[in-house]
């Protein structure tokens, strides 16, 4: 499956594209806090989390999500990976647990695609 960095505002089109390509109605995707950027496509949101580390990010930047093309804006994001374990950051279950990440997510997501 393709994966997509992804650090300049992108067409709705494209993320549906990639969702299509994958899940249908999902894309999973990978988001770098500090850069601002993320990469979308894949099998796995560790894919996309290998594609972003060779690309230069850090681990501890990246968190991971679905994006759902097709639902509202307020519900799009569903903020929920395996790459999210992190006892050392203090998250210990999948879903992202710190509302601040959580809202920096939403907002690189959201000024990502146009």
């Amino acid at each position: 499956m393709e994966i997509v960095i992804i650090k300049q505002p992108v067409p709705m089109a494209e993320i549906v594209r990639l969702a299509e390509a994958s899940y249908g109605h999902m894309v999973k995707a990978v988001v770098d806090v500090e850069r601002k950027i993320m990469a979308v496509g894949g099998e796995l949101h560790a894919d996309a989390e290998a594609e972003l580390l060779e690309d230069g990010s850090r681990q501890e930047d990246l968190w991971g999500c679905n994006i759902y093309p097709d639902q509202p804006i307020e519900s799009r994001i569903e903020y929920t990976s395996l790459i999210n374990i992190r006892s050392v950051a203090g998250n210990r279950s999948m879903e992202v647990k710190d509302n601040k990440v959580r809202e920096q997510m939403r907002d690189i997501v959201n000024k990502l695609i146009g």
